[in-house]
């Protein structure tokens, strides 16, 4: 499939000699941080962190077991946290409370950056029929902003506010491309886990993919989380030539149509560009 337009943009190709952003300053010494399990905050992180997406609600017991906090320091911080609307309560088990999802609503810079997105997103979603990401970098993960697809769509493995890492993932590996030669050495020191049998695990595989998305200004992974499903993203650009995250296009391998997409996905994150600025 060839896609010629999409909606409220016109085709343009989007150059791929970008200005990279320098290095940015060296962390603070971590030795000189004081021990954040000592402070309240220390022991409240973990309780809240505890909760996966699966979770719908947790025994005190699990929470004491997942987080390694005393059980009567897990209880009485719970129900303070049941009394902020933080948790709350659901028979004797706890679940995450409404007031986080009212707080996550406030975060000025990804609510902005979602809203500017989502139109393109669904022009992109009406062009191509196949589920759209929208991605932004947090220390060595991708986290997705905002996620759109059709009833054929990949319903699985991604989900807004989930995380996936940089280096197997097309907005990661897009992201990751673009940005300071210190967070591919820090990705490559975590460890390059596979998750299927395509998974890149060579540092030295991956510098020359990121090279190569750097000369043609997409990335693309081949069933490196799924098998069956193949994504490519490009990156996408605010004021002053800063890297905002990457958006992307999943679909199954056998119909994924690299060069239509390419066109259609270049253009969604020219228009998204030109909107932040």
């Amino acid at each position: 499939m060839t896609v010629t337009s999409i909606g409220r943009t016109g085709i343009q190709p989007v150059g791929s000699a970008i200005p990279r952003p320098p290095d940015p300053a060296p962390a603070p010494d971590p030795a000189s941080c004081p021990d954040p399990m000592n402070s309240v905050l220390g022991k409240v992180r973990p309780i809240l962190e505890a909760f996966t997406a699966e979770d719908s609600a947790l025994s005190l017991a699990e929470l004491v077991r997942r987080t390694g906090v005393a059980k009567a320091t897990v209880h009485r911080l719970a129900q303070e946290l049941v009394v902020w609307g933080l948790l709350e309560r659901t028979g004797c088990d706890y679940r995450l409370g409404l007031r986080l999802f009212e707080m996550g609503q406030r975060v000025h810079r990804q609510r902005i950056l979602r809203e500017v997105a989502q139109p393109y997103m669904e022009d992109l979603l009406l062009a191509t029929q196949e589920t759209i990401h929208f991605a932004i970098h947090d220390s060595l993960d991708v986290v997705y902003l905002e996620k759109i697809f059709p009833h054929r769509g990949l319903n699985e493995e991604s989900r807004v506010a989930g995380r996936l890492p940089l280096y197997c993932t097309a907005t990661g590996k897009a992201i990751l491309a673009y940005s300071p030669g210190s967070l591919f050495a820090e990705v490559v020191r975590s460890g390059l886990k596979p998750f299927t049998r395509h998974t890149v695990t060579s540092p030295g595989r991956l510098r020359a993919q990121l090279e190569r998305i750097r000369a043609e200004g997409i990335a693309t992974e081949a069933e490196e989380i799924r098998l069956g499903y193949t994504s490519m993203a490009v990156p996408v650009f605010g004021s002053r030539s800063t890297l905002v995250g990457a958006l992307s296009i999943t679909a199954p391998t056998y119909r994924m149509d690299p060069s239509g997409h390419a066109t259609a996905l270049r253009t969604a994150a020219l228009g998204i560009s030109r909107s932040l600025r």
